[in-house]
């Protein structure tokens, strides 16, 4: 077990930068509105402090969008923070046309907590921890349905690398969503260093488990040349999705730098305009349905009238 704990910590660890590349502040150091200090002004941005069911607050990001029909829930990778991510929320907000919710797990850059030291541990300490990740989403769901209104169906839940685990945690309990999109995803901790047949007690982020409670379509994307994820967990991720949507193996991609091969946003964005049509045509059904209904109430009260 030793053996295990230190492979994993060596190859697939929790590694929050230290220290955080940015801090959170309130303009004009009184009661305005919090800021990052990595973060222009004028860049449409609402930063929250959420709390936590575990007692944590994390910071959390709101990229607001103009025409945006879908927001995106953000769950980025284990070896970084917000203030590394900015670039890349600015440049998926400009080309997918989306509202971008992102936010810093506990333990994370100006989050308070604790986060995972590595995926696999003693029993008594994993498990507080690998929760406190899913706390995090869940807080960070509720701001978006508290403070911007956003339907299920208007969303879309991203998960990176480590961030797969709250993604599908969240993914697998809420029914109508818009989509999910997996980036570099895992299948489970143990998974990650040994082709394990069945998931053991002590594995951790069981994504292949909750990957079959997820009811809305399902993009994944993986490098071909991934060295810390191997792409097969993406592809049998995939497999395991009850809505498949055609899948991205990036060739010759890694676990960091998808992002910088141009099929990458071309795919996203061909993700994003068929969630739209999709949306589109379930509200049509759904209005002809209502018609229908209503014809047919009409319909037989004229029946009955007839009748006397």
């Amino acid at each position: 077990m030793g053996n295990v704990t230190s492979s994993v910590a060596a190859r697939f660890a929790f590694f929050p930068p230290e220290p955080a590349t940015y801090e959170v502040f309130r303009e004009g150091g009184g009661e305005g509105p919090l800021c990052l200090s990595r973060l222009p002004p004028g860049k449409n941005v609402e930063v929250h402090l959420v709390e936590t069911k575990a007692g944590n607050r994390v910071v959390a990001t709101f990229w607001r969008h103009p025409f945006a029909r879908f927001t995106l829930l953000y769950s980025h990778g284990n070896a970084a923070d917000l203030g590394q991510m900015l670039d890349l929320f600015h440049e998926l907000r400009s080309h997918l046309r989306v509202n971008i919710m992102s936010y810093d797990y506990s333990g994370y850059g100006a989050s308070t907590g604790k986060y995972l030291v590595f995926l696999v541990t003693c029993r008594h300490s994993q498990k507080p921890s690998e929760f406190n990740t899913y706390y995090d989403i869940e807080a960070v769901y509720d701001c978006l349905m508290k403070e911007y209104k956003i339907k299920q169906e208007d969303l879309i839940l991203y998960g990176q690398s480590v961030g797969s685990g709250p993604t599908l945690h969240l993914a697998a309990r809420l029914q109508k969503l818009g989509g999910v999109v997996l980036h570099s995803a895992i299948l489970s901790g143990i998974r990650v260093l040994y082709p394990v047949k069945v998931t053991l007690w002590f594995d951790i982020f069981k994504n292949i488990d909750k990957i079959r409670q997820v009811n809305c379509p399902v993009l994944v994307i993986h490098g071909t040349s991934d060295e810390i994820v191997d792409w097969t967990h993406g592809k049998r991720l995939w497999e395991l999705s009850k809505e498949k949507y055609d899948p991205l193996w990036i060739k010759g991609g890694g676990h960091c730098n998808l992002e910088t091969f141009p099929q990458f946003i071309k795919h996203l964005r061909k993700f994003i305009n068929a969630m739209e049509k999709l949306t589109l045509v379930k509200q049509i059904t759904q209005s002809s349905l209502s018609t229908s209904a209503v014809t047919e109430v009409k319909y037989n009260k004229c029946l009955r009238l007839g009748k006397r």
